[in-house]
């Protein structure tokens, strides 16, 4: 009969089915031995974390701006969930101001700036068809003697190379600048030399379609803009800053890489940074020529739903042990990669790009390495040829 001969082929698919679902099923990190990146900035890493900010209603609370310098330095955090474990482990509230740059004649800083934990709180999502119940806000707001703005680092100061997204939107006035970037403490030197930055910023004097992505310095020794450090990227699909977005930025040893929602829109191999650093978020203004000087009374807001990083660390501290091999602390070479490949020290590939639900990799194992050989293309082209192949028997 006819009929069966013809059922055949779709016999075929249907068991091509889980393999390809294999590519999106979730899986948790402790089955996962190393993590794989997409895009043309692609590598491996050894350690995946994730922070959910959606769902967080009984921590909803607006601090009102406090209005004494002092007191906003001294300021308490303003939730339980900024108090907790979870995030004191990773994440420290700043409360530093830039008085010495005041004085400094490398500075053009010209307003007084003072980073308050009281500026970063849990707010409410008040979009029309909202996809999350609330978001982190990072507050910035210009009062007549002083900038109140906000910042927090990472508890890790050994990052050697990562990829980190935030799922995050800028809103608010002329002169801020909200920003997610890696950094290296200079110490005391003040050669340029020793700077070593990756920048995603959105400065909210900019038009809502751009945003700075940078290897600091960028400037040179003589002070002139150097071209080569920092591309004015545009959003791409008609989007704007202002909108909900995926920010990605890779950085990798020979290059740092960004991207919004999956589409790269810059990279620069120029100054890579190369020591072990830390990962800071924030939103300030400093009156200078880079922010702008905010109008009193006004404010900006970087607002994010979610953070997501893969990342490679120096020393031990942060670095697992795969129960077949220890994955490196550095990113591989090609040959590093197949060696280690053949050595199946990681069992287990997680993907953290292209998944169903944000902060969950997948797939894991035998599915992950065929996937990542042949790709999704590869399993349609594969898919076609048995069907044809058995639509003839």
């Amino acid at each position: 009969m006819a009929y069966p001969r013809l059922l055949r082929p779709l016999l075929v698919i249907s068991s091509l089915g889980p393999l390809c679902m294999a590519a999106y099923q979730a899986i948790s990190n402790d089955r996962c031995d190393c993590y794989l990146t997409d895009g043309s900035s692609s590598n491996w890493f050894s350690n995946h974390k994730f922070f959910d900010f959606r769902e967080r209603s009984d921590d909803v609370h607006v601090p009102a701006i406090i209005d004494s310098s002092t007191a906003s330095s001294e300021a308490s955090a303003t939730n339980r969930y900024l108090q907790s474990d979870e995030w004191t482990d990773n994440w420290v509230l700043q409360s530093w101001d830039n008085a010495a740059s005041l004085k400094s004649p490398q500075s053009d800083a010209s307003v007084l700036m003072v980073h308050s934990p009281n500026n970063v709180y849990f707010d409410k999502n008040h979009d029309p068809n909202p996809d999350s119940s609330t978001f982190l806000n990072l507050r910035t707001a210009r009062l007549k003697d002083f900038q109140s703005s906000c910042e927090f680092e990472s508890t890790v100061h050994n990052y050697h190379f990562l990829s980190v997204r935030m799922y995050a939107r800028t809103a608010g006035a002329p002169g801020a600048v909200t920003a997610m970037f890696t950094y290296k403490d200079a110490g005391n030197s003040t050669e340029l030399t020793a700077v070593q930055e990756s920048d995603l910023e959105v400065r909210t004097v900019d038009p809502t379609d751009r945003v700075q992505l940078t290897n600091q310095p960028s400037y040179t020794s003589q002070g002139e803009d150097e071209p080569d450090a920092t591309r004015n990227a545009t959003v791409p699909d008609g989007k704007h800053w202002t909108d909900w977005a995926v920010h990605r930025m890779d950085w990798n040893p020979d290059s740092t890489t960004w991207y919004i929602n999956g589409v790269e829109v810059a990279s620069i191999s120029f100054q890579v940074p190369r020591d072990p650093s830390i990962l800071i978020f924030n939103a300030w203004s400093d009156g200078g020529s880079w922010t702008g000087n905010m109008s009193v009374g006004t404010e900006a807001h970087l607002q994010v739903q979610w953070i997501e990083l893969v990342y490679n660390t120096t020393g031990s501290a942060e670095s697992r042990k795969p129960s077949k091999g220890r994955i490196p602390d550095h990113i591989e070479t090609p040959k590093e990669r197949a060696e280690r490949r053949e050595e199946k020290s990681c069992v287990n590939i997680c993907r953290v790009d292209q998944t169903p639900e944000a902060g969950s990799p997948g797939p894991d194992g035998a599915a992950s390495r065929m996937l990542s050989q042949i790709g999704d293309f590869g399993i349609l082209f594969w898919a076609s040829v048995l069907s044809m192949a058995m639509a003839f028997w």
